[in-house]
């Protein structure tokens, strides 16, 4: 299932990191700011910052963090600084906040006990929002823009990040890119070997676990299903969109598996994707006429 690429790397560098300069000067922006988080979409995504030569301020965010992810964010930031004299960074240990957060959500709502995966889910998205207020402060302390990291099977297959979390940003360079175009770009940039080796993770579990464990599917196989999914996708005047599943008999059974995890958590996630749902009161006014 893997996914073949055929970009030209270099022009798209040049192309997405030209397109984050005149964005920000059109916003009147100073530069921007990012989390680094020690994975291949922060690592790509803060490289091509750098390279419009506007202030990039990197924010290492830990919170009860592994000390690999750790490590690869601090050698990241350590490479960044050795190629581009424009990159800054912080470190705002989040850790005492949160904790001090849960406490007050224990003692406060019916937050579930330990064990429980929606309590697993809800502390994981604290931890996702509290990143993002402390991004938000310094782009307005800086006049700086919040950059986004997330990628294409995240943003638009399957919404893998969290709302107003990593997914509140002002602006999305690699989110018309695969994961797969995300590590091979990676590779062009000369970001570090151990970044491009590590299991992508949100970073957002005490318990380690990967992206992949959360999906259940790998990166390759999701891209996959968006790609077949575009494909049989079929648009009418007055229908609109509706999956052809005629073709899918001849997918092998764990080609349909991974086609259920990606319609199911499309389906799922799309509030995410869409925008907010705003009540029109159009007929109200009109009926005053």
């Amino acid at each position: 299932m893997e996914t073949i690429t055929t970009l030209n790397y270099n022009a798209i560098a040049e192309g997405i990191s030209g397109w984050l300069l005149e964005y920000a000067e059109k916003a009147r922006a100073k530069g921007f700011v990012l989390g680094i988080s020690g994975g291949i979409d922060s690592a790509v995504t803060s490289t091509l910052c750098a390279m419009t030569g506007l202030p990039l301020l990197c924010l290492e965010m830990p919170i009860h963090q592994g000390a690999d992810q750790v490590t690869r964010a601090q050698e990241h930031i350590a490479w960044l600084k050795r190629q581009f004299p424009n990159v800054t960074s912080k470190k705002v240990d989040l850790t005492e906040s949160y904790d001090s957060f849960l406490r007050t959500l224990e003692s406060s709502s019916d937050l579930p006990l330990p064990g429980n995966d929606n309590r697993f889910m809800v502390l994981a998205n604290t931890r996702s929002r509290l990143r993002m207020v402390a991004l938000y402060a310094n782009a307005q302390i800086n006049s700086f823009l919040v950059c986004g990291t997330g990628n294409k099977v995240e943003d638009f297959g399957v919404g893998f990040y969290t709302k107003y979390g990593d997914g509140g940003v002002d602006i999305s360079p690699i989110a018309d890119l695969m994961k797969s175009e995300v590590y091979a770009l990676g590779g062009h940039l000369g970001v570090d070997e151990s970044i491009l080796k590590a299991r992508p993770t949100d970073g957002l579990w005490d318990d380690g676990r990967t992206d992949e464990d959360q999906i259940g599917a790998t990166y390759d196989e999701l891209e996959w299903a968006m790609i077949w999914v575009e494909k049989n996708t079929i648009v009418e005047q007055g229908v609109g969109p509706w999956y052809d599943n005629t073709d899918d008999a001849e997918l092998s059974e764990r080609q349909l598996k991974v086609l259920n995890i990606y319609r199911d958590r499309h389906r799922a996630n799309k509030h995410k994707m869409d925008s907010i749902p705003v009540f029109s009161t159009q007929r109200f006014r009109e009926h005053y006429h």
